[in-house]
């Protein structure tokens, strides 16, 4: 998260970022959302306590000199008007303010039980908006050799190898980028990522992924010239591709190969590896949790419902799928 965030924070949110950081080990991703929620939070209230003036641009609202005492004095039935507020004048969907309501829990409880600036944690009974389970978008398999068969670019062994890496691995974006060569491990056919929380884990790599990474990092990356040396993937100015880059790559390549309509996004493609390897591959969903860095089985589980084709296999296996059923024979 960077530093200037804090320069807008009154010094109760600080700590509380702060501690979601050092304490809780949140990774900056994660921080800066937790900063963003509680920021529309104090600007709510800003604007509940009449503070500024009508009219206020949303974005020009300060939250450096919101007193506690505001906070404090917020209770559960203002939460519910607040939740309206974000429905109806924000626009925020259910899935956006279920996140805001959790992060306004973790907050107060925060404030009341570790920094104990307040005296009672009045978020402690409200209830996060339902939000319905929504299956994952994702690739087909004739569709993702169809994205790897379409690939053309400049830097075609790149984009080429990172694309593969998505629908074979299932990495997160963050993870990708962050990729360096001394995770590559070519006598153990390994990578080390590094996920949420920097939680370090292993992947074991298949041929296609090792012939498209040596290719890429023997003949095609500018290893002489680099200005990371340690980066894996680099961009046209020979530094650390960014995610943004990576995300234009995939959009460019979805659309070279006419998919550019079906809503996919590098993280799609994620959801594609998980859905390929649990239907094609019969992997198990606890062996699945582990490679895609799932901090729950119940995460890994929705990919258990994906496959339409299984269901098909698992009726069809049933002993009694083949019975004939005996017809009588009419009455004359």
């Amino acid at each position: 998260m960077k530093q200037e965030y804090y320069d807008d924070c009154p010094y109760y949110l600080e700590d509380f970022l702060t501690n979601m950081r050092l304490i809780r080990n949140r990774a900056d991703r994660t921080e800066e959302a937790y900063y963003i929620d509680i920021r529309t939070f104090l600007r709510y209230l800003r604007i509940k306590h009449r503070d500024v003036p009508a009219g206020t641009e949303w974005g020009d609202i300060k939250i450096a000199d919101v007193p506690l005492e505001y906070v404090e004095n917020f209770n559960l039935n203002d939460a519910h008007v607040y939740l309206r507020f974000l429905k109806d004048k924000r626009g925020n969907e259910t899935a956006t303010r279920a996140r805001k309501c959790s992060a306004l829990k973790q907050f107060y409880n925060y404030l009341h039980k570790k920094a104990k600036l307040i005296e009672n944690d009045p978020m402690v009974d409200l209830e996060l908006p339902t939000v319905k389970n929504k299956l994952p978008k994702f690739l087909s398999l004739e569709d993702s050799n169809k994205l790897l068969d379409s690939i053309d670019s400049r830097f075609k062994a790149r984009d080429y190898c990172i694309i593969l890496l998505f629908l074979n691995c299932g990495m997160r974006l963050s993870e990708l980028v962050a990729l360096d060569l001394a995770d590559y491990s070519r006598d153990n056919r390994t990578l080390r990522l590094f996920g949420k929380g920097s939680k370090e884990r292993i992947i074991y790599l298949n041929d296609a992924c090792i012939e498209a990474l040596n290719d890429y990092i023997d003949n095609n990356r500018p290893n002489e010239t680099a200005v990371d040396r340690s980066a894996i993937f680099l961009s046209a100015n020979k530094t650390r591709i960014n995610k943004r880059r990576v995300q234009q790559i995939v959009e460019e390549n979805l659309a070279r190969a006419g998919l550019s309509n079906l809503g996919i996004t590098t993280h799609k493609l994620r959801h594609t590896a998980a859905t390929l390897m649990y239907q094609y591959g019969g992997v198990d969903t606890l062996v699945l949790k582990e490679q895609l860095g799932h901090k729950s089985v119940g995460t890994t589980e929705i990919y258990t419902h994906l496959s339409s084709e299984n269901l098909r296999k698992a009726a069809e296996a049933n002993p009694l799928s083949g019975r004939k059923s005996k017809k009588k024979k009419s009455a004359e």
